[in-house]
């Protein structure tokens, strides 16, 4: 008996570990990539949620850097079954929480084509930095300050 509680205990630390790590994500069916760009990515992460509504509709797979445009660009695997999701989608890269996880949302469009394979996001809004938001705060302060 107890060794049967220790392996489900093992089991157990192991889901949760995969949980934790969002490698425990399984998904049954295809997913189709399209890419967007972004100025700033801020801590985006490879297997990052791609969500749209609230809705996970994907993940991030892949990050990179086009010197050419100086951008970064992200590979978004969408799962097959959201494949409506309108060409002139906007996509930001939002924070779960006040200092949480950052992931992708996706805000859909107007128009009747549907993104599919291979296809790239052009409406997209980079990551708000913490520290770019202080600094601008601190030094508008100091301007004001500076003024009087």
């Amino acid at each position: 008996m107890v060794g049967l509680f220790m392996v489900a205990g093992l089991l157990a630390l192991f889901f949760l570990a995969m949980k934790v790590s969002n490698l425990g994500t399984f998904t049954g069916g295809g997913v189709y990539q399209v890419a967007a760009r972004f100025e700033n990515i801020g801590g985006l992460k490879v297997k990052a949620p791609v969500t749209m509504a609230g809705v996970e509709v994907g993940r991030v797979k892949a990050i990179g850097y086009d010197p050419k445009t100086f951008q970064a660009v992200v590979t978004l695997g969408i799962n097959t079954g959201y494949n409506e999701i309108p060409d002139d989608t906007f996509a930001k890269i939002l924070t779960a929480g006040l200092l949480g996880e950052q992931y992708i949302g996706l805000e859909p469009g107007g128009s009747l084509r549907n993104l599919t394979e291979g296809d790239e996001i052009r409406l997209t809004q980079s990551a708000l930095v913490l520290e770019d938001v202080i600094g601008q705060f601190i030094f508008g302060k100091a301007q004001e300050g500076g003024a009087k």
